[in-house]
């Protein structure tokens, strides 16, 4: 991105609480190694000086396997781990409302449980945030090959459907690599119940004027279980919830600037 040498002396302060949201669902077979590995990342990341503590907000949407019980166990094992549960399914949207509202942080950061990108690039993903003072940071694959043909086609579309309909320019929305400031989530009220939640997010963020910065990430395909973002009932319900809440994200105007002699 350009002008990072011109900011490489800047030195932020390390973020208070860093919450990691990871929707699951019959995620049994990969769930020791997804929380291994986040579990090290963020560990790396306090050691590093960009935070001083995090928790894993585990969303356990109704698994039919023994997910649940893992999640409550891992809490009960490590004061830094949280497990929410659904009595119902309630599809991504759900599982990640539900894990924003649960997540404490000053920063959180929502990403699947099937781990997309390289948890290691935190720390640059944490720098960026906070040199470019954005308060969303959205990453984007920069290898799409291993996804299939037919998928890339769907997201291509899917991502120019979003530049037209909520004049947002990203350049791949639905990439589970969102890092979000509090004051975000804590200004934006995201109704979506499906894999819509991603464009939702961001062109709210993005309507009432908070800073988005987007960066390239290497992209790793799921190798455990089953994603069911191309089939045709998740492609029905993402357009259905774009087409009827678009207009209304459109009439969204940045918060205004406090009136003169206000308490900041």
């Amino acid at each position: 991105m350009n002008g990072l040498s011109a900011t490489a002396a800047f030195a932020p302060r390390a973020i208070p609480l860093f919450s990691v949201v990871i929707p699951m669902w019959n995620e049994e077979d990969s769930f020791a190694a997804t929380v291994g590995v986040l579990l090290a990342a963020c560990d790396d990341l306090a050691a590093r000086g960009a935070i001083e503590t995090f928790e894993l907000v585990l969303v356990d949407d109704a698994s039919g396997d023994s997910t649940g019980a893992l999640a409550d166990a891992a809490a009960a094992a490590d004061h830094r781990i949280r497990a929410l549960h659904h009595e119902h399914n309630l599809g991504l949207g759900g599982s990640i409302r539900t894990g924003l509202a649960g997540a404490r942080g000053d920063v959180v950061l929502y990403t699947d449980a099937d781990l997309p990108f390289d948890l290691f690039e935190l720390p640059r993903l944490v720098r960026l945030l906070q040199v470019y003072e954005a308060g969303i940071l959205s990453a984007w694959r920069t290898d799409r090959h291993s996804e299939g043909f037919r998928r890339a086609i769907y997201s291509g579309f899917y991502n120019l459907l979003v530049r037209v309909l909520l004049r947002l320019r990203v350049r791949d929305v639905n990439f589970a690599c969102k890092m979000i400031r509090r004051e975000v989530l804590d200004d934006i009220e995201l109704r979506s119940t499906g894999s819509f939640i991603d464009a939702e997010l961001i062109a709210r963020a993005n309507r009432r004027g908070h800073r988005i910065i987007q960066v390239g990430l290497d992209y790793f395909a799921r190798s455990v279980g089953v994603s069911t973002l191309s089939s045709w009932r998740t492609i029905r319900g993402i357009l259905r919830e774009m087409f009827s809440m678009s207009r209304e994200i459109r009439r969204l105007r940045p918060a205004a600037p406090p009136e003169a002699g206000d308490a900041s």
